[in-house]
């Protein structure tokens, strides 16, 4: 297979699991769970790196923390079981409430749950001697326990089952930040050995690896649903990179060569261009 071929059928691929999760409705079983529980803001920046020594180049255990205090936040919940205040859920589900009832059509009880966890995070961490560690092992446990608790069939309108659920999951994670902190230190080294390692694998898959904000995801070889699960927070995915030593490809310039080659490459950037520069929520 030639190199111009590599680029076709690298950027088809993409292509297709994008507009196959954009096609599909996003539900509550489509949660950040199929990424990993990594922790990703409303908005960031995501892309597709294809199979290279630059995708592998960025596999360091730097860009697989978060990927990691995803993982371990899971892991660690069964041995932190303290409940949420009272007063935290209260005062939580009172300023939720507020937000919820301009749009409940549109208030997302995830989206809320982050924002609120991850100010809690902001404050928790503030005095820890390694604050950039303990931020990392807060927003894990908030992806994974918000995606967790909202991971339900909620009433469209209802602001008060959703308020609650969402702050159910922000105010057990303020609840469990200390041990939270001291059980992923635990179990980062390994995990990030790990993961380092599962970041190259995908790199020499046809697939390629998935980054946000820097940051790798661990898919678990569900691409297309992880994409899906990104799509309800308005998040951006771009496809770029070098899909061979010698040809550098974003999906959207063909490759000069034959007319067929070029009418692949042309046409699989058009519906990239088209599907991954679009936000993902209608």
């Amino acid at each position: 297979m030639t190199a111009a071929q590599r680029n076709i059928t690298w950027c088809g691929a993409i292509a297709t699991a994008v507009l196959a999760s954009w096609s599909q409705p996003a539900s509550a079983q489509s949660g950040l769970e199929a990424c990993g529980n990594i922790h990703v803001e409303a908005q960031a920046a995501c892309e597709v790196v294809p199979p290279s020594v630059e995708c592998e180049s960025m596999c360091t255990p730097v860009k697989v923390r978060a990927a990691c205090s995803g993982r371990l936040a899971v892991a660690c919940d069964a041995g932190c079981d303290e409940l949420p205040s009272v007063d935290c859920s209260a005062k939580c589900v009172a300023d939720c409430s507020g937000e919820c009832k301009v749009d409940p059509g549109k208030f997302d009880c995830a989206v809320a749950c982050q924002a609120d966890c991850s100010g809690r995070c902001d404050a928790g961490c503030a005095a820890s001697a390694d604050k950039a560690g303990c931020m990392a092992s807060c927003e894990g446990s908030c992806s994974a326990s918000c995606d967790s608790h909202c991971d339900v069939e909620l009433p469209e309108v209802d602001c008060d089952a959703k308020c609650e659920a969402g702050c159910e999951g922000s105010c057990q994670v303020d609840a469990n930040l200390d041990c939270q902190v001291d059980c992923q230190a635990e179990g980062r080294v390994d995990c990030e050995a790990e993961l380092t390692g599962g970041c190259k694998v995908d790199c020499e898959h046809e697939d390629g690896a998935l980054f946000c904000d820097g940051q790798y995801v661990d898919h678990g070889d569900n691409l297309e649903q992880c994409l899906d699960a990104l799509q309800n927070l308005d998040v951006q995915v771009e496809a770029h990179g070098e899909a061979s030593g010698s040809v550098s490809s974003n999906c959207s310039v063909a490759q000069p060569g034959t007319r067929n080659a070029s009418f692949g490459l042309g046409l699989a950037g058009a519906m990239l261009a088209l599907v991954l520069r679009r936000r993902r929520r209608q």
